[in-house]
């Protein structure tokens, strides 16, 4: 067991930074090997400058070598040999190198004795920041877990490459173990058109959901969750900013007991035999894994805590956002609108692929497509969200004449709206399949979506 580091000096690694410049000034081809390092890695000044002078000569004399003649005369012009230790540090350098092909070996040392000077630097302030009572707590937590992950990112920058010959095999092994047990990576829908397009939302996507109000974007995402959980034992997490857990609660119960949704709300209309087919339906749910958070007006890092926590400890496999315009950034109020909600769209990219699983954000669309079909131009707000967004759906629904219910479009007039409404689902943007169109039953009375072909 290593020996606690004194509280006065900063964990480091003096021969291994000393072997690193050595082997370099040896032999300058090497520094292709070790092209994660950085000369803030080194943690004596003199190194740190030492460093940045080959690289810098390096990038500027191409055509010449790096060694202790060169790079003195270099530091020597710039006047800063005697920082380094002049000539006389530079030949001890060189003759004290155990050996140059262990190089990487050394600059890894190097790397990660920097990290945890980082790691201790984060630590500090956070300790500051966490006796300042004055800062919001929340807002400690998410700054500490963005600059961990900032770190573990840093760490990653000295991660081997990989060959085609190695992906080629993890590949084919993934593709036979989902041949073998007949299971597909991605989280079906339940829609059997999306799905086969799509294969299903895939891990680390951000999927974006978008229709004007009234259209039926969180009757979609929640005909998505019932069938998730209920039908597949997905695990969802579901973050509703514009109705309550309850409503929320109440739209899924109907939905699955096909009882009326207008019954849910009023006792006169419920009637006593609905309650063994809604009691059923609750039994369904009862066990099922899905968490919901309603809090309004809900700051983005206060979201991307609580979806950390879902996926840390309730195992999420797959967040719902209802809807990305109510997700309060947090920035100053002077920073345009579009701005801010671009912001927004590349932290929920950011967080499905640190989280490793499907994001699915819903979002209005302009009012240019109140009559007309949406296309991706029409996200409201910021043509980040269609940049950002792996998967890209839109809703569209023929408007209603609000005399006779009947739809605009040569329908017959007088007649009330049909059961089941036909809504156009656009596949706008699949970042690594096909795009197209196609067609998904509203049905009214449950607030839900059904496959045309089954009406179920």
């Amino acid at each position: 067991m290593a020996s606690p580091v004194s509280m006065n000096v900063l964990p480091h690694n003096e021969d291994a930074e000393k072997a690193v410049l050595g082997a370099v000034l040896l032999n300058d081809q090497l520094l292709a090997e070790i092209d994660f390092l950085h000369a803030d890695d080194f943690y004596r000044t003199g190194h740190q400058e030492l460093f940045a002078a080959i690289q810098e000569f390096h990038q500027e004399n191409g055509s010449l070598r790096v060694d202790i003649i060169t790079i003195g005369e270099y530091l020597s012009r710039k006047n800063k040999l005697s920082n380094v230790g002049g000539y006389a540090y530079l030949s001890s350098i060189t003759s004290d190198v155990p050996t140059t092909t262990n190089i990487t070996y050394y600059a890894r040392i190097v790397r990660d004795m920097a990290l945890r000077r980082r790691l201790l630097d984060v630590s500090s302030r956070l300790r500051t920041d966490a006796f300042d009572e004055a800062q919001d707590i929340q807002k400690l937590l998410d700054e500490g877990e963005t600059r961990i992950n900032a770190l573990n990112s840093e760490g990653a920058a000295g991660a081997e490459y990989q060959v085609m010959s190695r992906l080629i095999a993890d590949t084919f092994g993934r593709i036979q173990k989902r041949m073998d047990s007949n299971d597909d990576e991605g989280i079906m829908s339940g829609f059997h058109r999306l799905d086969a397009m799509t294969g299903g939302f895939q891990p680390s996507d951000f999927i974006v959901i978008g229709a004007r109000p009234s259209v039926g974007k969180t009757a979609l995402a929640l005909s998505m969750v019932r069938y998730m959980a209920v039908h597949n034992n997905i695990r969802v997490g579901f973050f509703s900013l514009e109705m309550s857990a309850i409503a929320i609660t109440e739209r899924l119960l109907s939905a699955e007991s096909k009882i009326d949704f207008k019954r849910f709300r009023s006792a006169k209309l419920l009637k006593k035999n609905d309650l063994a087919a809604i009691s059923e339906a609750a039994d369904k749910l009862y066990e099922k894994k899905i968490c919901i958070q309603d809090t309004p007006n809900m700051k983005l890092f206060d979201l991307r805590a609580q979806a950390r926590r879902m996926k840390r400890k309730e195992g999420a496999q797959i967040i719902f956002v209802d809807y990305i315009g109510l997700i309060n950034p947090d920035m100053d109020s002077r920073i345009p609108r579009h701005e801010q909600i671009a912001g927004v769209s590349r932290a929920m990219k950011s967080l499905a692929r640190e989280l490793e699983i499907p994001i699915v954000c819903l979002s209005q669309v302009g009012r240019d497509s109140a009559e007309k079909e949406p296309t991706l131009a029409s996200l409201r707000e910021s043509g980040s969200i269609e940049q950002d967004a792996d998967v890209v759906l839109l809703l569209h629904r023929p408007s209603l004449d609000k005399k006779t219910g009947a739809k605009e479009e040569g329908a017959p007039m007088n007649l009330p709206p049909p059961e089941i409404q036909n809504i156009k689902i656009i596949l706008a943007k699949q970042r690594n399949g096909e795009i197209g169109d196609f067609e998904l039953g509203f049905h009214g009375r449950y607030v839900s979506f059904v496959n045309l072909e089954t009406r179920m």
